[in-house]
């Protein structure tokens, strides 16, 4: 056993050791507590971190040559520009489900604080950032490396997690939470992720209706239907790792929500998997990264792609992202319009709610690039 991993009957928040595991009277399982500021200065891995030698890894991956799609002319209401970008969006949701995006409007002060207030947080002793830990089967809260849902591939990172939602009388909802799980100290930390989260939400139905126009059903169908949107928005933080070559920050999966958008920082650490490989995606501040998920794969009846994609991590620096996850309103039903149904392409995925494939990933299956098709298998017994 290695100084990393140690057996100790104390809380999950208890500080001072990289990884605990505690005893529980019910049984002979044993939880793993990740402590970031300690693991990172880890030379013994633990096991639970390493990965198959065929999902490791590659130490000098291709750099994927992304056009930069830019938005201002589209925005501004330009029909060129717009049939032009829509042009440009179905051709990468058809290969690989991936753009960047610039000229976006969303301001640059705001993204800056974004990424400065992740530090207040993630910077905390655990037993302060336990205060917003997750709870079992949920998807909000403070996970450490996932520990208490995965025994093994466990990804090298710790996130917060946090519900958006569009309606009226959710205006505060990010900035409530974040007060009532770490208290008023955080108002302003709560302000900024509300703020950034209401910049996602308005992105997102733009891009909504670049796809709408892309796929021929019109600017405002999935617009509306993501209207009121009740959404994820999520903080990444990857720590450092002195054997990055043996782990992954985040596995390989394709996103079951609709429409990610990310924002990484300038290290370098998103992969995609385009052209049969592994391709690197280099840090653009002034871009958004904006990738399709399961859901809207569903809505596309497979016509456009949900994008692989995965985290590496780095001996020398953390990594930080910013990802709003888009997702509909909770009692819609998810179903492609019927002018994308007919001979050619007949119907793939069952009907479903959002909820419903929430759950699936949340207590039944570690989403994966094939969360769609078990998902699509699972339904119809439960």
């Amino acid at each position: 056993m290695t100084t990393s991993l140690m057996k100790r009957n104390i809380p999950a928040a208890a500080e001072g050791s990289t990884m605990s595991r505690k005893s529980t009277k019910d049984n002979n399982n044993e939880a793993l507590v990740f402590d970031a500021s300690v693991l990172q200065n880890e030379t013994n891995i633990p096991k639970e971190f390493i990965w198959p030698d065929h999902e490791k890894p590659s130490s000098n991956p291709p750099q994927l040559n992304v056009p930069l799609i830019d938005l201002q002319d589209f925005f501004s209401g330009d029909p060129t520009a717009t049939e032009r970008v829509s042009d440009l969006v179905g051709q990468a949701c058809r290969e690989h489900g991936f753009f960047l995006v610039v000229n976006h409007g969303v301001d640059n002060n705001l993204i800056s604080d974004a990424h400065k207030y992740m530090d207040l947080f993630f910077d905390l002793p655990l037993s302060e950032k336990h205060k917003a830990q997750r709870k079992l089967g949920e998807h909000c809260g403070y996970a450490s490396s996932f520990t208490g849902r995965f025994s093994s591939k466990l990804p090298w990172k710790e996130t917060l997690t946090f519900q958006y939602s569009d309606k009226e009388n959710s205006s505060t909802i990010v900035q409530d939470y974040i007060i009532k799980t770490m208290g008023e100290n955080f108002a302003q930390v709560g302000m900024i992720y509300q703020e950034y989260s209401n910049a996602m939400s308005k992105l997102s139905l733009g891009i909504m209706e670049l796809l709408g126009i892309s796929l021929g059903v019109g600017r405002s169908h999935f617009k509306e239907f993501f209207e009121e949107n009740e959404s994820i928005m999520r903080l990444n933080y990857y720590p450092p790792c002195q054997k990055p070559e043996l782990t992954l920050g985040t596995g390989p999966h394709c996103d079951p929500t609709s429409l990610t958008i990310l924002h990484q920082d300038t290290v370098g650490g998103l992969e995609v998997f385009v052209d049969n490989q592994w391709q690197s995606i280099h840090p653009n501040l002034n871009a958004f990264v904006v990738n399709l998920g399961d859901t809207f794969m569903a809505l596309s009846n497979g016509r456009y792609k949900s994008c692989l994609h995965r985290a590496v991590v780095n001996k020398m620096a953390p990594r930080k992202s910013l990802a709003f996850f888009l997702c509909p309103e909770k009692d819609k039903l998810v179903r492609p319009p019927t002018h994308l149904v007919d001979n050619k392409y007949p119907r793939i995925y069952p009907d479903f709610t959002w909820p419903t494939l929430l759950e699936f990933t949340q207590k039944h299956y570690r989403a994966d690039m094939n969360t769609l098709q078990a998902f699509s298998a699972w339904l119809p017994t439960h």
